[in-house]
């Protein structure tokens, strides 16, 4: 209160101040009028004794008491005023004062603009004071009442939410589902064009102990040490991975008040409306287009209030951003194209004070040029522990929600697809129903079979059977899903999850019977109306997508093959072997999920739940065997590690599991060097790393030798190698080629690695500078390296140090014992311990050629940086009796940290 107080007194001081400088200030010199008539007067007559020169002292005495009178008068006035509004502006922030009708008093215009000019005297103060929750809340309570108009929409908007149903009224209140979503601050610059099955199979091997987690509402906040405001925050994600419910979180809590109250205005723009407006418009325009409360604004509130403009969606934009050409725009009233709108908007010379939040899947994410980006983000959907937490909340009953989650854990594919909260809907979905009640069916443990039972609950085709209600006509449930498949795979081949009427109408769907296919297919088709726009089609989630168009695939093949005499008869085999050359042929894995529902349906199991769709089987076990061998032949020709995985998981669709099976008997050997004397196959090779990767074992460390003690299976075994935080290869024969190919994997994700092992290999100097360049790079957190006994001389030390030199803050262990750097390369490493960023703990130089000279310049570093090195082995040295004394000298300095010291 009493700051408040001090308000108060301060601006009465102010007015005082501003009075007395009118008061005291000359007056101005009266201006000459070419148009005054005052010339054509008669002439003064003067009385006796009053001469010119007094008469006028005397009268312009009058006037200037008259003026001071007068000025004194208006300042008092004003003085009223302005005290009335600062009281009336303290009792807004009294925590007693009811929420009132200030905003809903409206006065004229000259009232309310000299209101508006104290309010931003009062609001620079109080922020000038350090004061600033007091100014955001005065600022919030004077809001206009479109402000408000705007929260009430958006929280009726995003208070529910459907998990994927189309009937609002079966709709959820998102605060009592909500799980926290994992969600990591930065996360890799570099485009990835991998299916996002890929890249999430990749991501759930990987520890998050060297990833930053956030909040979501914390991403507008700078980071500690991090002095520049952020602006302009991209967050990435796969498909179905939260980013839009964490945007309607978001939103949500600022529209409760729960967080980012010092945001006045947020605007959702979702690129699937913006892709709908055609003609060219201003900001101002566009945004009372979609936000009808601004059409009371003012051009000048935009920069008085702090807006924050969210674009959801960036891969699903149809616009061209062309950042490079399109023209320049500042003014918020001069009409554009929405995509040169944007464009001067992510850039800033549309309202630089803006916040943007911008949410894309990761292939789309490079659209935005790096210098518009202030924060990077990754949402990662759940992570183990909340992936229990989401089941949990979904299923009432403990006991179904333990069994539930036991077998989620029991499949290895299922699980690691949960961490996608569409996944986990459609899980629960399905299992909830299964294990339930006392089904006979055997429970889903593969993709293809966890998402035809979805299909099937979701169409109602074995409603009779699930939950003794009616079944639906078969014939229009095949037309429907025969429609909707076609639809997904022709968008599928263009790379689109979201449609429009005219996408619509080219898949022969009649836009004015969409109410019947997202009815017959209520979770599966999402029929959307835009904030003031159209209509927006999509499926629930790209994997849904895939399996319909895989489902399509084999109806069109069962449609075409019916009624035709065998000789005519297209082989299934010979489908299922180009639909398998088609995959291999994509290098980002485009259709590598396709593939995988592909082939699970063409097993006569899954077939035989989907009878009311298909009119007869098209697969025996004859043609499963010739697709499972023809699949190993694939892999046996060695191709790339990601592609050679799917396969496996292609295999495991077909139920064939022969070529684990005989990996396994040398895994399952205890002691070390389990592979050793073994001579494996390509497609043995292949099955271990697919096997190590889908262990439920966490790959945190990996010891080479555990295997065999070869430069072979350390290249053979690269896949599993990098997604490890700890790898230990010493004593294993490593050369420059295997140091060559191992720098070349970690490079891919250079922040995971915190510690390498390379002791007793020969990498050379050669091998050495390519660790190098690895080590430059500012990702890398390397914390422990050891390269005793690597064959390293002057030149690869060289190297070495100066890549450490550039990104020292991390490594806390090095290694260098048993090489030959020399005094002339201690000297470059006393250099780095010289660095007061270098966070040196443990230093081994046993054996390093290092005299009298190196000594010196090795002690004269650590008195000049003692506060972090406690271990020093030195040992096998020539440091001659000057270093040795110089030595103990340092021993006996107060600042010395030095624990360990071997000589």
């Amino acid at each position: 209160m009493a700051s408040r107080m001090n308000l108060s007194e301060e601006h009465h001081t102010q007015i005082k101040t501003v009075k007395s400088l009118w008061q005291n200030e000359s007056p101005e010199p009266s201006c000459v009028s070419m148009k005054s008539d005052r010339s054509m007067d008669p002439p003064i007559k003067f009385s006796s004794g009053d001469t010119s020169a007094h008469l006028s002292q005397k009268h312009k005495g009058l006037q200037s008491h008259t003026a001071k009178k007068n000025l004194d008068s208006i300042f008092k006035e004003i003085e009223h005023k302005i005290m009335s509004e600062l009281k009336r502006f303290k009792r807004l922030l009294s925590p007693d004062y009811p929420e009132c009708s200030e905003r809903d008093r409206y006065d004229d215009e000259g009232h309310s603009r000299v209101r508006e000019g104290l309010l931003k005297i009062t609001l620079l103060i109080l922020r000038k004071m350090n004061q600033t929750d007091l100014a955001n809340t005065l600022q919030t309570k004077l809001m206009p009442v479109s402000q408000q108009k705007l929260r009430s929409r958006l929280q009726d908007k995003y208070q529910r939410i459907s998990e994927g149903l189309s009937n609002h009224g079966d709709s959820t209140r998102l605060n009592e589902i909500y799980t926290e979503l994992y969600i990591i601050e930065g996360g890799s610059g570099e485009v990835n064009n991998e299916h996002e099955v890929r890249q999430i199979e990749t991501v759930s091997r990987r520890p998050e102990t060297q990833e930053t987690p956030i909040n979501c509402n914390d991403i507008f906040k700078p980071s500690p040490g991090q002095d520049k405001p952020i602006r302009t925050v991209l967050t990435k994600g796969v498909a179905g991975i939260g980013k839009t419910v964490s945007v309607q979180k978001f939103i949500l809590d600022w529209t409760e008040g729960k967080a980012n109250q010092d945001v006045h205005f947020i605007f959702p723009l979702p690129f699937r409306e913006l892709n709908l407006i055609q003609k060219h418009l201003s900001l101002v325009d566009l945004l009372n287009h979609l936000h009808t409360e601004t059409k009371e604004f003012k051009s000048a509130d935009y920069e008085d209030y702090k807006v924050m403009f969210i674009f959801d969606g960036l891969d699903e934009c149809r616009l061209r951003l062309d950042f490079q050409n399109n023209q320049s725009l500042s003014d918020v009233t001069e009409s554009a194209s929405v995509d040169v709108l944007l464009t001067n908007l992510i850039k800033g010379n549309l309202l630089p004070s803006a916040l943007l939040w911008i949410t894309s899947r990761p292939a789309a994410a490079n659209q935005i040029p790096p210098e518009c980006v202030h924060q990077l983000t990754e949402v990662r959907g759940f992570n183990d522990p909340q992936k229990e937490e989401y089941f949990r909340k979904r299923i009432n009953d403990p006991s179904l929600a333990d069994r539930i989650v036991t077998h989620i854990r029991s499949s290895r594919s299922l699980f690691i697809m949960c961490h996608i909260p569409v996944f986990c809907w459609i899980s629960a979905a399905v299992l909830e129903r299964m294990m339930g009640k006392a089904e006979s069916a055997e429970i889903p443990k593969t993709l293809t079979q966890m998402f035809t039972h979805f299909l099937i609950f979701q169409t109602k085709l074995k409603t009779q059977k699930y939950d003794g209600k009616y079944e639906i006509n078969p014939d229009q449930a095949r037309k429907t899903i025969l429609s909707l498949g076609k639809l997904a795979f022709e968008q599928l081949e263009k790379g689109n999850l979201i449609f429009y009427e005219k996408d619509l109408k080219e898949s022969g769907i009649d836009v004015r019977e969409v109410s019947v296919y997202s009815g017959v297919c209520t979770q599966i088709f999402r029929e959307e109306f835009g904030l003031q726009l159209g209509k927006v089609f999509s499926f629930v989630h790209l994997s849904v997508q895939e399996f319909l168009a895989a489902l399509f695939k084999l109806l069109s093949f069962s449609e075409q093959n019916t009624g035709l005499m065998n000789e005519f008869r297209s082989p299934m085999s010979s489908l299922l072997k180009r639909e398998v050359d088609k995959a291999l042929q994509s290098e980002n894995g485009h259709w590598d999920l396709f593939l995988r529902f592909l082939l699970g349906l063409s097993l006569e199991s899954n077939q035989t739940l989907l009878q009311g769709l298909l009119r007869k089987t098209v697969s025996s076990s004859d043609i499963n065997q010739k697709t499972a061998a023809y699949i190993k032949q694939k892999i046996r020709e060695n191709p790339s590690p990601e592609k050679s995985i799917n396969l496996f998981h292609c295999l495991n669709e077909l139920n064939d599991r022969s070529l684990e099976q005989e990996v396994q008997t040398y895994l399952s050997r205890t002691d070390y060097y389990r592979l050793s004397g073994v001579s494996l196959s390509a497609a043995q090779w292949s099955t271990l790393v697919f096997v190590l990767l889908n262990t439920e074992e966490e790959l945190d460390e990996f010891k080479l030798r555990k295997y065999d003690r070869s430069e072979e299976c350390l290249l053979r075994l690269l896949p599993v190698i990098k997604t490890s935080r700890k790898i230990d290869l010493s004593c294993c024969g490593i050369t420059q080629k295997g140091c060559a190919a191992l720098i070349s994997a970690l490079r891919s994700n250079p922040s995971h690695l915190t510690e390498l092992n390379l002791n007793f290999n020969t990498p050379g100097d050669s091998g050495v500078k390519l660790l190098s360049a690895l080590l430059e790079d500012p990702h890398c957190k390397l914390k422990k390296l050891r390269l005793s006994n690597c064959s390293i001389g002057e030149e690869g030390c060289t190297a070495l140090i100066s890549a450490l030199r550039s990104n020292c803050s991390h490594l806390t262990e090095l290694n260098l014992s048993y090489n030959t750097p020399g005094d002339s390369g201690v000297k470059l490493l006393s250099a780095l311990l010289e660095d007061p960023h270098c966070k040196l703990k443990k230093l081994w130089l046993i054996k390093c050629s290092i005299g009298e000279e190196g000594c010196a310049a090795l002690i004269s570093a650590l008195r000049s940086n003692p506060s972090h090195l406690t271990e020093l082995y030195l040992s096998l040295n020539k440091p001659g009796d000057s270093g040795v004394k110089l030595l103990f000298a340092l021993l006996k300095d107060p600042h010395c940290k030095l624990k360990k010291l071997y000589i």
